[in-house]
C-alpha cells in the first residue's frame, strides 16, 4: 500500500511538474502595470559597491546602509542612520521622517575615506561628519547645486551653481567661487546634452576633474553661443511647455570648448561683476571672469570650432592636465599634456583609414609610464607607453579579439585587468596580462557573459554572470580567478513555470565569407515539417553587437511569448554592427545604409535555405539605429513583408552631429553620402506594412524625424501606421506607455505578419 501511495504521488508531481513547464507567456506576465501581476523575470541581482579600503563592499540591506565584509558575508551599519536623522531633524529643521528618508537615502556622496557624507537637502549641500557625528550646512542659497564631490583628501566640497563651479571647505565653511562667467550660454564644469550623449556618456553630467592632490580642479567650459536651438513641446498639459534646448545637427557648430585649471588654494580679492544687478547683464564674458581663479589651456593650434575635448585626466604627480582632443569629424585623436601654467605639449596622435574611436584614458604605473588602449591595426588592444609618451614599451594584447574594459593595474604585481573577446565575441570574459611580458590569463571560465569589479587593492573581483537563458548571478573572485564564493545565485524559479525555447546561436556567411553572428529561437512546440513565418529584431548601427550570450531582459521575454505564438525570433549581426574589431566598422564610412542592408539580406536568403522557414513572411522592427534600418530596409528592398521602426532617423542631417560625423563627416563634406542614406527620399519605394512609433517629448532622435518621414509617405501615396507616445523620451519610462508598445506591437505582428 505504501508503494502504490508513494508511486501515486510521483505521478501527481511529475504532472504538476510538467503542468508548470507549459504555462505561456502574456504581456501581463511581462509588462503589466501591478507589481502583483507582473512576474520580475530578472530576479534581483547583487549591487555593490566596494569599500575604499578593498575590503568591503557598501549596500542597503533592510533599507539602511551597510558595511558587509567581502570575504565573511559578516553585515555592520555604515554609519549610525539614526544619529544622522536626529541631526537632521535638529539642524536643518526637517520632520523625523523626511530626517529618517534622507538619512537612508542611496544619493548621499562619500568622501574618498568614508568618513564624511554630503547630503543634497531642499537644493543645498549639508557636511555630515560620520566620525563625529556633527552636521553643517555647506551652502545657503536658492540655486541648485549640482554634481557636487569631494576632494581626494576630503577637504573641499565641489559643485556646480549656476553653471559655475565652486568648491567649500568642509571645516570652515565659506564658498570660494572658481568661475564667474556662466549662465544659459556657458557650462563650466557641467556637460551640455552633445558631450554628455556621445562624449561622456548618458548619465554622466560632470565636467570637472580633481588633481589627485586636491589643489587643482579642470574643468570644460563649454560655450553654447553658436549651437542652434531645439524646440520641444509637451502637449499633455493645458498651458503648453515648451523646451528650448541646445542640440548642433550634423553640420551645425557645436559648442565651443575650452580646457581650464582652477587653483582651489586661492581667493580672487576682486568682486564679481556678474552679482550687480544691470551692470553684470552688460558686461562680455571676458569681463565677467575677470579675477578668476583659472588659467586656460593654450589650444591655438585647433581651430575653436573645429574641436571636440574627448576625455579629461590627471598625471598621478598632479603636474599636469592629460587630454583627449579630436577635431569635429574626428579623424585623428591628439593625446596632450598642458602643465598647471597652461601650457600644452603633444604626446602623440591615432589615425585610422576612417574616423579615430574613443576609448577611456591611459591606465597609470608607479613609474609614471601607462597602458593605453588603441584601434590602430583595427582591434583595440594594450601598448605599454613611457611616460612621456614618446615610446612604446611594449605592445600586450595582439589578434582578432578586441579588450572591451580596463579595470585597471595591480600596483603591487603589475597585472592590467580587463574584459575582452579573446574566446568569443558574443561572451566577453575576464583577463589579466602581465606589464613585464604580456603574458596572459583568462579569470572566469563559465560560459555566458561577465563583468568585474574590482576593488582597490585587485585583491578580488565580483563577478556579475549571465548567459541568454539566465538572469544575472555574482560570484567573488580572488585575482587569480579563484572563487572566494557566491553572493548571489539569483534563482529565478518563476522561469521553471513556463514553456520556453532554448535559443541556438549560430553564424552565416555573407557573400565575401564573413561571418555573422546570429540568434534564432523557435516555437517551443516547434515541428520541422511546418512553415514559420519570421519576426528579425535589429540595431545594426557601427559596433552595437546584438547577438551575445547574456541575459536579455524583458525584451528578450517578450520575443519568447512571440515566439510561443508561432513565430522565429531572428537576430542577425551584420558586419559593421558585430563588434568584431574596429576594422569590420569602416566600410559604412560615410554611407549608412547599403553596406548594412546587404549583410541583412545574406541573413535573409540564408533563413529561406531552412526548409522550415516561410521565406513571403519575414518581418523586421528595432529602436533609435534600429528603427532607421528598419526603415531603411523597407524602402529599399523587398524582402520584408512588415516593419515596426522606433525612435528613426530619417535622415542623418537630423541628427547630432558629434555622432553623425564621426561616421559620415559633415553634410557639407559628404553631401552625397548623406543623400544615399536618408530614407525620405525613398519614401515612394515603401515595400511592405510599416509601423512608425516614436516619443514626442524624445530630445535625442527628435519626432521631427518621423514627422517628416510622415510627410513624404503621405505625398508619396503610401499607407503607414502610426503611433505616438506623449512625454515619453528616446526610451519609454512610464510603465502603462511600456504595456501599450509591446501590446500594440503583438497585435501588430499578428496581423500583419
Amino acid at each position: 500500500m505504501k508503494r502504490i501511495f508513494r508511486l501515486a504521488f510521483l505521478v501527481i508531481v511529475s504532472c504538476a511538474s510538467v503542468a508548470a513547464q507549459d504555462r505561456l507567456l502574456t504581456i501581463d506576465d511581462i509588462f503589466s502595470i501591478d507589481p502583483r501581476v507582473r512576474i520580475n523575470f530578472g530576479g534581483v541581482p547583487t549591487r555593490l559597491r566596494w569599500t575604499a579600503d578593498g575590503r568591503a563592499f557598501r549596500q542597503v540591506l533592510n533599507g539602511k546602509p551597510v558595511r558587509t565584509d567581502a570575504i565573511t558575508g559578516q553585515s555592520n551599519a555604515s554609519f549610525d542612520t539614526d544619529r544622522l536623522a536626529a541631526a537632521l531633524a535638529s539642524t536643518a529643521g526637517l520632520s523625523s521622517d523626511q530626517a529618517r528618508r534622507l538619512a537612508i537615502s542611496p544619493d548621499v556622496v562619500y568622501s574618498e575615506k568614508e568618513d564624511a557624507l554630503v547630503i543634497n537637502n531642499a537644493n543645498d549641500l549639508w557636511y555630515y561628519s560620520i566620525t563625529a557625528g556633527t552636521l553643517r550646512r555647506l551652502t545657503n542659497d536658492k540655486d541648485d547645486e549640482l554634481e557636487a564631490a569631494f576632494s581626494p583628501d576630503g577637504k573641499f566640497v565641489s559643485f556646480v551653481r549656476g553653471n559655475n563651479l565652486f568648491v567649500v571647505d568642509t571645516a570652515k565653511g565659506g564658498e570660494k567661487q572658481l568661475t564667474r562667467d556662466g549662465g544659459e550660454k556657458i557650462f563650466n564644469g557641467y556637460l551640455d546634452w552633445v558631450y554628455e550623449e556621445e562624449l561622456y556618456g548618458r548619465g554622466d553630467k560632470r565636467g570637472y576633474w580633481w588633481s589627485p592632490d586636491s589643489r587643482y580642479i579642470a574643468f570644460l567650459r563649454l560655450d553654447e553661443s553658436p549651437v542652434p536651438k531645439f524646440v520641444i513641446p509637451n502637449d499633455v498639459v493645458i498651458d503648453q511647455v515648451v523646451e528650448n534646448a541646445d542640440y548642433p545637427q550634423a553640420g551645425d557648430p557645436n559648442p565651443l570648448v575650452r580646457l581650464g585649471i582652477a587653483d582651489v588654494t586661492k581667493t580672487s580679492i576682486i568682486p564679481n561683476p556678474g552679482r550687480i544687478p544691470k551692470v553684470g547683464e552688460k558686461l562680455p564674458a571676458n569681463v565677467l571672469r575677470f579675477g578668476d581663479v583659472v588659467k586656460f589651456v593654450d589650444l591655438a593650434k585647433y581651430k575653436p570650432e573645429d574641436l571636440l575635448i574627448v576625455r579629461v585626466t590627471w598625471s598621478p604627480d598632479s603636474r599636469n592636465v592629460v587630454y583627449q582632443a579630436q577635431n569635429r569629424e574626428q579623424t585623428y585623436l591628439d593625446l596632450n599634456a598642458a602643465g598647471l601654467d597652461g601650457k600644452s605639449r603633444p604626446l602623440f596622435t591615432e589615425t585610422s583609414p576612417a574616423w579615430v574611436g574613443v576609448n577611456d584614458n591611459g591606465t597609470y604605473l608607479k613609474d609614471g609610464t601607462f597602458v593605453w588602449q588603441s584601434e590602430r591595426d583595427g582591434w583595440n588592444h594594450l601598448y605599454h607607453y613611457s611616460a612621456d609618451g614618446k615610446t612604446i614599451i611594449k605592445r600586450l594584447t595582439g589578434g582578432k579579439w578586441e579588450v572591451r574594459t580596463v579595470y585597471g593595474i595591480d600596483p603591487a604585481n603589475q597585472w592590467v585587468y580587463f574584459a575582452g573577446t579573446r574566446d568569443s565575441h558574443i561572451a566577453e570574459n575576464i583577463y589579466r596580462v602581465r606589464v613585464a611580458d604580456g603574458a596572459i590569463e583568462r579569470l572566469t571560465q563559465s560560459e555566458g557573459s561577465h563583468s568585474a569589479s574590482f576593488n582597490s587593492t585587485f585583491t578580488h573581483f565580483v563577478d556579475s554572470w549571465s548567459d541568454v537563458s539566465t538572469p544575472t548571478q555574482a560570484r567573488l573572485y580572488r585575482s587569480d580567478g579563484q572563487l572566494e564564493r557566491v553572493l548571489n545565485e539569483n534563482r529565478v524559479d518563476a522561469l521553471k513555470q513556463f514553456r520556453l525555447s532554448s535559443p541556438e546561436f549560430m553564424k552565416v556567411k555573407t557573400r565575401d565569407g564573413f561571418e555573422m553572428e546570429a540568434m534564432m529561437i523557435k516555437p517551443p512546440d516547434f515541428d520541422p515539417a511546418k512553415k514559420y513565418p519570421v519576426l528579425e529584431f535589429t540595431y545594426a548601427g557601427p559596433h552595437a553587437p546584438q547577438v551575445a550570450n547574456r541575459w536579455g531582459g524583458s525584451r528578450y521575454m517578450w520575443h519568447q511569448m512571440m515566439a510561443q505564438k508561432g513565430y522565429i525570433i531572428w537576430i542577425c549581426d551584420n558586419r559593421t554592427a558585430s563588434g568584431k574589431g574596429m576594422e569590420s566598422t569602416w566600410p559604412v564610412y560615410k554611407n549608412f545604409g547599403p553596406y548594412e542592408l546587404q549583410d541583412h539580406e545574406a541573413g535573409v536568403a540564408y533563413l529561406k535555405t531552412l526548409p522550415y522557414i516561410d521565406g513571403d513572411r519575414i518581418g523586421i522592427w528595432g529602436w533609435s539605429f534600429g528603427g532607421f534600418m528598419t526603415s531603411y530596409a523597407l524602402t529599399h528592398s523587398s524582402v520584408y513583408k512588415m516593419g515596426m521602426s522606433g525612435g528613426t532617423v530619417a535622415d542623418w542631417r537630423l541628427y547630432d552631429s558629434i555622432y553623425t560625423e564621426r561616421y559620415m563627416q559633415t553634410p557639407q563634406n559628404n553631401p552625397q553620402g548623406y543623400e544615399k542614406s536618408s530614407i525620405l527620399k525613398a519614401a515612394g519605394n515603401l515595400s511592405g506594412r510599416l509601423l512608425l512609433i516614436h516619443g514626442q517629448t524624445d530630445d535625442n532622435v527628435h519626432l521631427q524625424n518621423t514627422t517628416q518621414f510622415a510627410y513624404e509617405l503621405q505625398k508619396a501615396g503610401k499607407q503607414f501606421d502610426l503611433m505616438l507616445y506623449p512625454t515619453a523620451r528616446h526610451g519609454l519610462t512610464n510603465p502603462a506607455q511600456i504595456k501599450h508598445w509591446y501590446s500594440m506591437m503583438t497585435d501588430y505582428v499578428m496581423k500583419n505578419l
